[in-house]
């Protein structure tokens, strides 16, 4: 007797450039039972774990304690798309490796969806493994409130993180949802249930199930 294969994970990108909310949202996703990788999380892992050796190896003196200082490393690549390059080559490899853990775990536990929070989605290319791309967007005057409260944050900081992303229009063209951040939690709220529900709802033999 055959032995039935469980449905295939739907794969959703989630990602928005620096401000948008994305971190918001991928709670919001969290809240509904969707398990959800976090690109920035694992990275914030290796740099205390895995990827200390290598990293301190590239860039020496970046390492305080057994961990990766991030201002310290930032200070060695921001602005140097050389260093940047050393450096994603080092760090890319790492975090795909737990995102394929990730998403195996959520499949062995019956998930049918799965959110990959990835900021540099389309950037990277991450785009050709995921099934739908969610873009979290909002008007540029709020995300550069937002951004420029971060504790260190200045303009200039955020005029070259911003010249490393993809703008916000083309990424809203691109996506297959636009989540809009900038009318408060309670509308993206709303918004993440409706993809939730029509991503659910489209799933051979899920409609019902979760219905």
């Amino acid at each position: 007797m055959a032995v039935a294969r469980p449905p295939r994970l739907f794969r959703l990108g989630l990602t928005g450039s620096i401000g948008m909310g994305k971190s918001t949202t991928a709670g919001l996703f969290g809240e509904l039972g969707i398990p959800v990788h976090d690109a920035d999380a694992a990275v914030h892992a290796l740099y205390c774990e895995e990827g200390v050796a290598p990293v301190e190896a590239a860039f020496p003196g970046v390492a305080v304690d057994g961990m990766i200082d991030r201002s310290r490393l930032g200070a060695r690549v921001l602005g140097d798309e050389a260093a940047m390059k050393r450096l994603e080559a080092i760090v890319h490899p790492l975090v795909r490796a737990r995102e394929s853990r990730f998403l195996d775990e959520a499949a062995d536990r019956g998930a049918a969806l799965a959110v990959l929070d990835i900021p540099l989605l389309y950037e990277t290319g991450a785009q050709d493994r995921v099934d739908a791309v969610a873009v979290v967007s909002a008007p540029s005057e709020i995300q550069r409130e937002r951004v420029l409260e971060r504790p260190g944050m200045t303009a200039e900081k955020f005029a070259a993180i911003v010249l490393r992303q993809i703008p916000d229009a083309e990424k809203r063209a691109r996506a297959d949802f636009v989540i809009d951040t900038g009318s408060g939690v309670e509308v993206a709220r709303r918004q993440v249930a409706k993809i939730v529900e029509d991503i659910l709802g489209s799933l051979p033999g899920r409609a019902k199930e979760d219905r």
